[in-house]
């Protein structure tokens, strides 16, 4: 099941957009809802358990300040 959470501001913070991926820790297996609420995996049969993957993607990039001479 992969989820995604667009950027947003909250109180002048930007919180960036990310990606939420749970799977099969056996198989790899996207799980959807339905699936991650049973005991077994449906696709290899084993006893659920999971992985998580998360993506944050950079929204912006701060100026730079500075001298660039040397």
């Amino acid at each position: 099941m992969k989820t995604v959470n667009e950027a947003k501001t909250i109180d002048g913070v930007v919180d960036p957009k990310h990606e939420i991926e749970i799977v099969c820790a056996h198989c790899g297996y996207d799980l959807d809802e339905s699936e991650l609420a049973a005991d077994t995996c449906s696709n290899c049969g084993a006893t659920l358990s999971l992985r998580q993957n998360t993506t944050i993607y950079a929204t912006s990039v701060p100026s730079a300040k500075g001298d660039a001479s040397l």
